[in-house]
């Protein structure tokens, strides 16, 4: 199972309230705080719905390399399952 680590990179001050239970959940306190978790469904899918406040392996979640390195998690972890 591969690791991801995510890093707070953009303030959630006027954004939904579920994507700043989101960042706790994740384990996000403060700016620029970097995590580590393994790649499950349930913190991939936590990840897209915050990637725009956050970086993945140092690239952001919402641009394309960053959406590719979750699609690469996700297809990594479904190899290790079948």
């Amino acid at each position: 199972m591969s690791t991801l680590r995510i890093t707070y990179r953009k303030s959630a001050i006027g954004y939904a309230w579920d994507q700043k239970a989101t960042l706790v959940a994740l384990g996000l306190r403060r700016m620029h705080q970097t995590v580590e978790h393994e790649a499950t469904p349930a913190i991939r899918g936590m990840v897209f719905k915050v990637r725009h406040l956050v970086s993945v392996d140092g690239v952001a979640a919402d641009s394309p390399e960053g959406m590719a390195l979750l699609a690469r998690a996700a297809a990594e972890e479904a190899e290790v399952g079948a």
